[in-house]
């Protein structure tokens, strides 16, 4: 399933309220480490099993950027039951974000 594009209109239906953990990505266009890491975010998207995996836009959603405190992209954020379980802000790999979501 491809990532959800998360705004602030759905982000409490699709995230806070989700029955399964939420990956979201918060990013930028113009963030060189963001491109680098959307592909493995997209990847972990369309292997999803058990969890989603949502994109928030920083430039876009500022104020759900605000609200979770995101001063670096990019950032990930793994919620579950409507909280933040895990933060990870930068470039990782693909084995690492599947430990932060699992973990």
């Amino acid at each position: 399933m491809a990532a959800i594009v998360l705004n602030e209109s759905n982000f409490e239906e699709e995230v806070l309220k989700s029955d399964v953990p939420v990956l979201v990505d918060f990013w930028a266009s113009w963030c060189g480490p963001c491109k680098m890491l959307s592909p493995v975010v997209e990847e972990i998207s369309e292997d999803a099993d058990g969890f989603k995996v949502g994109k928030v836009n920083v430039d876009d959603e500022m104020d759900l950027a605000s609200q979770f405190g995101i001063s670096s992209i990019p950032c990930l954020i793994v919620f579950k039951n409507g909280e933040e379980a895990a933060r990870s802000v930068g470039v990782i790999p693909k084995d690492q974000i599947l430990a932060l979501i699992g973990g």
